[in-house]
């Protein structure tokens, strides 16, 4: 077994879930975080096969993270959808490299301290490369191994290398990990080290084993030791049994209505990613990356809820009842990027400004082109209550107003006349059909209704 695959079977491992998408914000906090990226420039042959890395990590293509000694190992997805394999390999560490190690945290109280808090001091790897120990990765440690065929570093090793420096930024121990160390193995080892007499070092793995008596001798001198004590004497009554009132209320049972639903909405969840991963797609296909809590919210109120668990999820939600089903209905139309353009408002600026202000100038001749009130990416035809919406993809969502409030109309175009003319429609030609005719309602119900043809 070579020594990039030391510990690999059978070995320690840890599986960190697929980390959301990085946008605004840097891979590497930490010193060592960053280390390990400059690692990864110094090996790659191409540039462009980093960047195209971050640009994937950045988007949360990156699968789940799996860390061994010597290997990290992630699945990583295409903009397209292709998946592919990547790993990253790293020597680990000789038991003798580790042995000294060890010795050398516990020789100052602040390097044993700041590890145990999570943090790996620089003083600490400065001075272990000193000895010869290197923590961190040197000039062409980093081995990549993908099933795209590239012989270096591609985008998809990459992608990996930037998800692992932001692992590291919350657990450094990540990086024992993959040097051959597993955390409990390491700390368990740094606690016998320390404890153990100078002049007796604990072997590395091995429990310090303190003197003992023999059993011998302790029974020859039975005579000597003084009698027990007496007996204690009877008390004059029995105890009361023990009180099991915690003092608080009981733990209401569950609600089985939300369960099940929950649990329905959970299997359709279920079947939608799977035809993803197998390449099906199907109806409702969005972007697979995770979604937050007030998104998700709005994924399971999308459907025939019961009345109980829909005012759970409206007052959990924060929006109430009637925002709920607005939110619903954006979900409808787009998924998560849908839902950005109900509930946020941005600043258009310079090339995307320009960019919109030509796509309106070319939609419509100048005699022809409606009056537009702007404000941020919302453009308002005052006089006809219809107003489209930038999208940070360059696509037009028409909302229209009613009652008071701006409810989504339809589906995003990128010409912003086709847009503006789906807000124009009447409520009941943009409202949906249910396929016996019943037409949906702003709080997702569906009313009687005469079929449409």
């Amino acid at each position: 077994m070579s020594r990039y695959e030391h510990g690999h079977e059978g070995g320690p491992e840890r599986t960190f879930a697929a980390l959301p998408p990085a946008r605004g914000r840097g891979f590497a906090r930490t010193w060592w975080g960053g280390a390990w990226l400059a690692a990864l420039e110094d090996a790659a042959l191409e540039a462009t096969a980093v960047k195209a890395g971050r640009r994937l990590a950045r988007a949360g293509e990156v699968g789940a993270v799996t860390v061994r000694p010597g290997r990290v190992t992630a699945v990583v997805r295409e903009p397209k959808g292709a998946a592919h394999r990547a790993d990253v390999l790293l020597p680990v560490l000789s038991e003798r490299e580790w042995a000294s190690f060890v010795e050398l945290a516990v020789e100052q109280a602040g390097h044993l301290a700041a590890l145990l808090d999570g943090d790996l001091p620089s003083h600490l790897i400065e001075d272990a490369a000193i000895r010869g120990i290197e923590l961190l990765p040197g000039l062409g440690e980093l081995e990549p191994e993908c099933d795209c065929g590239a012989w270096d570093h591609c985008g998809h090793t990459a992608a990996l290398c930037h998800q692992v420096a932001r692992l590291l930024d919350e657990d450094p121990f990540v990086l024992l990990l993959m040097r051959g160390r597993g955390e409990s193995t390491f700390l368990r080892e740094l606690h016998q080290r320390s404890t153990a007499p100078p002049d007796e070092p604990a072997e590395p793995g091995e429990p310090y084993e303190a003197e003992g008596v023999d059993a011998a001798e302790a029974w020859a001198a039975a005579d000597i030791l003084p009698a027990l004590p007496a007996l204690p004497a009877v008390p004059e009554a029995p105890g009361g049994p023990p009180s099991y009132d915690a003092g608080t209320a009981p733990t209401p049972a569950p609600d089985s209505a939300a369960l099940r639903y929950l649990a329905g909405k959970t299997a359709q969840e279920a079947h939608r990613l799977l035809g993803q991963a197998l390449g099906d797609g199907g109806p409702g296909e969005r972007d697979h990356r995770a979604l937050t809590a007030a998104e998700d919210v709005v994924r399971l109120a999308d459907g025939a809820v019961p009345d109980a668990v829909t005012e759970r999820l409206a007052d959990g939600s924060g929006r109430g009842r009637e925002g709920l089903a607005t939110a619903v209905r954006a979900w409808r139309l787009g998924g998560a990027p849908a839902l950005a353009v109900l509930d946020e408002e941005w600043q258009v600026q310079d090339a995307t400004l320009a960019r919109a202000r030509a796509a309106l100038d070319a939609a419509w001749e100048a005699d022809e082109r409606p009056s537009f009130r702007r404000g941020g990416n919302r453009w308002t035809v005052p006089d006809e209550e219809v107003q489209l919406r930038l999208g940070p993809d360059g696509r037009w969502w028409p909302y229209r107003a009613d009652g008071g409030h701006w409810l989504p109309a339809g589906a995003p175009d990128r010409n912003p006349a086709t847009a503006l003319a789906t807000a124009r429609l009447s409520p009941e030609a943009r409202t949906p059909r249910a396929p016996d005719g019943r037409h949906e309602q702003r709080d997702g119900s569906w009313a009687a209704g005469s079929r449409r043809t």
